[in-house]
């Protein structure tokens, strides 16, 4: 008779391995075991993104997002501090050019409010200059404790942290299937040398990213909804211009879309990053142009989600792609915030690929969605601020999802 639990987590992104480093702290005994094809943590969207730990300026009072991203804020602060891992207060300015933005300013002022951010300011075009001396606009929203880090050091940490607790971190162990029964659930994994082997477990949850509905639909959940991929590209900015942006500048972004639209941000190993915008991906780590997987893109293209989505917002789409293609076109959506940048001050750097999920009616998903199938728990949409609330999301879903669990057998 096996009384030790086994959990398994599929996914070492940030997510994945903030939940396993909980489990070993909280659970001891329980065995954690953490799944994941590539031959590092942090391989895709934990390691492809700004490094902007968010203060809760723009999510909804209540939601998933404002909650766990203003108690994750103070618990990676900490965690940070603990374990000595870069953590630096560069402060984000939302900036209005228009009085459509200065409009949308003052909702974003009452949720920040409502949210808890402390220090918030509203700023006139002087007050931006102070901040900014290079940014211009018709007024600004300044966070000062919206926060920079390394997220990869941070993955790379809980790793160390899960394997200290006694767990294991499986890399090169793609998941090639899996089912789940009354007592568990069982996931057939490959290896470099061709091996298959079967994991048994008593719980299983889902990290995957990307990859995330597809290791749904294999538990047996339900389709909806389907991931959709979105290719984010950035260009930096060459060093010798760096000293245009001392901190973070952001445009106001437009309710309507779940993307914030060119933004600059300094990172903590003095990188300073314009972008991302967002266009279609065609493959679900499609990080090129050049990338496609015809399986990948004709499943995204299958979506109603996807074309009912696209005959809403086909103009945008349309702008999106023209940005992308082009240098000068991308410094011009720069200049609107930072008149003095050209097309000379920018060199392409790596892009990324946001996992979006796209309901069959059309709808993005702006909240964190996790829902439970038998032994299997699915994290169905965890963008932005999922980086910044990782340890909050991991306490959120072993309180709500695996504590409750006890081994029947």
């Amino acid at each position: 008779m096996r009384s030790t639990e086994h959990i398994g987590i599929i996914g070492a992104g940030i997510v994945g391995l903030a939940l396993a480093r909980h489990i070993t702290l909280h659970r001891p005994g329980t065995r954690v075991t953490v799944l994941e094809k590539e031959n590092r943590v942090a391989a895709h969207q934990t390691g492809h993104n700004s490094g902007v730990v968010h203060a809760g300026l723009y999510y909804r009072p209540g939601s998933l997002k404002a909650t766990l991203c203003r108690r994750g804020v103070g618990m990676l602060r900490e965690y940070c501090a603990e374990h000595d891992l870069p953590y630096r207060e560069a402060g984000k300015l939302l900036v209005a050019v228009n009085a459509e933005d200065e409009a949308r300013l003052d909702d974003i002022e009452e949720r920040a409010k409502e949210n808890g951010v402390p220090d918030v300011t509203r700023l006139g075009p002087d007050g931006i200059r102070d901040i900014e001396p290079h940014a211009v606009g018709l007024a600004g929203l300044h966070s000062p404790t919206t926060a920079i880090t390394d997220f990869v050091a941070v993955a790379e940490q809980l790793a160390d942290d899960v394997r200290r607790g006694g767990g294991r971190v499986l890399l090169n162990t793609p998941v090639l299937d899996l089912r789940q029964d009354d007592d568990g659930a069982e996931v057939l994994t490959g290896d470099p040398q061709g091996e298959r082997i079967i994991h048994r477990f008593d719980r299983l949850v889902l990290c995957g990213g990307l990859h995330s509905d597809r290791l749904a639909r294999m538990a047996g959940a339900d389709p909806d909804p389907r991931v959709v991929p979105f290719r984010g590209h950035y260009h930096e900015i060459v060093p010798e211009r760096r000293d245009l942006v001392r901190g973070l500048l952001y445009p106001v972004p437009d309710p309507r879309y779940p993307f914030l639209g060119v933004h600059l941000t300094r990172h903590v190993h003095g990188e300073v990053m314009a972008g991302p915008n967002a266009i279609l991906a065609t493959a679900l780590e499609g990080y090129r142009a050049r990338d496609l997987r015809a399986r990948e893109l004709g499943r995204t293209l299958a979506w109603p989600g996807f074309w009912r989505l696209a005959r809403r917002h086909w103009t945008v789409g349309a702008r999106e792609t023209v940005v992308s293609a082009s240098r000068a076109v991308f410094a011009a959506q720069a200049r609107r915030l930072l008149p003095e940048i050209t097309t000379a001050d920018l060199r392409p750097a790596p892009a990324g690929v946001r996992a979006q999920a796209l309901g069959r009616d059309g709808s993005l998903l702006d909240d964190f969605h996790v829902d439970t199938h038998g032994r299997v728990v699915c994290v169905r949409n965890a963008p932005s601020p999922a980086a910044t609330s990782s340890l909050a999301i991991a306490e959120f879903l072993y309180d709500s999802h695996v504590a409750g669990h006890r081994p029947s057998h």
